[in-house]
């Protein structure tokens, strides 16, 4: 059966359906904010309007005006009133805090504020010749209705996040359980005839027709297969740093490229210094980045041209070791895309080696790896940068 999943193409429609429908409920529910808003100013204008009738019909006297008060402070429950006289002082006041009602300076800007979204005070005229003028504001459900749809938007963007995260680790995940399965399956294939091959290797040093210096050579590349096993066996598994002197491990990855490179290619290590430079490392795992590197920088050159590795150490905390090729280069977009699995610019690979190198790097040794420059057709300059101890 054929597995579901969901791709690159699909997520993108998925996080543009999410806020199609966010944008949707954003809309639609500021249009009832503004249904409810027109609601509530044509009845308080409607009752305004019925109560300054009743006042043209009423006796005068304070009587009366004490009672139109009234009303107007209990025609609502549950919407801010402040009702003045022609000079602006209060008569009565609802729902408004006694500490800006107390405050010259907060009263008027709480007034300046009532005035604001189209709400102009409502002029009722008394039978006394006077006008009673009624501030009043939108209601708390109002108000909460107003603020909903930004709370709503946000918790769906959020969800939104969380689903993006979750699709990338679920990813992520997949990916390292088939590196590490892969890795795991390699070396133990790789384990059979690379025992095999040392027996047969005793048996040539026992033949006197065969050159020592072909035996000597062959158990080299043999020590290097060995440690290609074992490298591969460590991939997964807990990863144990150790003090190591980081000038002998790049010395010793260059030595051996240095007799196996063609006739037109030179390889050069530039040290800073001969002395010991420690730092945490696996010596297994890190010698690996720095050989596949250097395997890169030669593939890269195609039969001609320079590799240079220079040590150097920067801050007095970090271990740099830069290798320079003069080979094809790569332009400036291709700087992180080539750390991605199965990413790559050659006619025949898999676009693993430097995706592996970055996680051995930044994850097991918490360092970086990264490109400095490059430019095509003039090279590109690699850095793995370790904590120095």
């Amino acid at each position: 059966m054929r597995r579901f999943t969901i791709g690159y193409r699909g997520k993108l429609l998925f996080i543009m359906l999410g806020c199609a429908i966010g944008v949707a409920s954003l809309v639609y529910s500021n249009y009832l904010v503004g249904q409810l808003r027109d609601k509530e100013r044509h009845e308080i204008h409607l009752w305004s309007f019925a109560v300054g009738e009743s006042v043209k019909a009423a006796s005068n006297g304070a009587r009366a005006q004490a009672a139109i008060l009234n009303r107007i402070i209990n025609f609502s429950e549950d919407i801010p009133v402040i009702v003045c006289d022609d000079h602006l002082r209060v008569l009565r006041y609802r729902l408004i805090d006694p500490a800006v009602m107390a405050d010259p300076d907060r009263l008027a800007d709480k007034l300046e504020s009532m005035r604001s979204g189209g709400r102009d005070p409502i002029e009722i005229p008394t039978a006394q010749g006077t006008v009673v003028r009624v501030f009043y504001d939108e209601s708390p459900l109002l108000k909460a209705l107003q603020y909903f749809p930004w709370i709503q938007l946000s918790i769906f963007a959020v969800f939104i996040g969380f689903a993006f995260i979750a699709f990338r680790s679920s990813k992520l995940s997949e990916q390292n359980r088939v590196w590490i399965g892969m890795a795991k399956e390699t070396a133990h294939q790789l384990g059979t005839p690379t025992s095999s091959l040392l027996g047969w290797l005793e048996y040539l040093r026992s033949q006197n027709s065969v050159e020592p210096f072909v035996v000597d050579e062959m158990s080299k590349d043999l020590t290097r297969l060995l440690k290609v096993v074992d490298r591969f066996s460590k991939i997964g598994a807990t990863t144990n740093l150790a003090p190591r002197n980081i000038y002998e491990l790049v010395a010793a990855a260059v030595t051996y490229f240095q007799t196996r490179i063609p006739k037109n290619v030179t390889l050069n290590f530039a040290p800073c210094t001969a002395e010991p430079i420690q730092g945490m490392v696996n010596e297994a795992l890190f010698g690996w980045v720095v050989e596949n590197l250097l395997k890169n920088a030669l593939d890269a050159l195609q039969g001609r041209g320079s590799i240079t590795v220079q040590l150097s150490v920067r801050d007095d905390r970090w271990i740099c070791i830069d290798i320079r090729d003069t080979g094809k280069g790569m332009p400036k977009a291709n700087f992180k895309r080539i750390f991605r699995p199965g990413f790559t610019t050659k006619t025949r690979g898999w676009g693993l080696g430097l995706s592996l190198s970055k996680r051995i790097i930044e994850e097991y040794h918490h360092g970086r790896i990264f490109v400095v420059d490059s430019e095509p057709d003039k090279g590109t300059t690699m850095r793995i940068m370790i904590r120095k101890l």
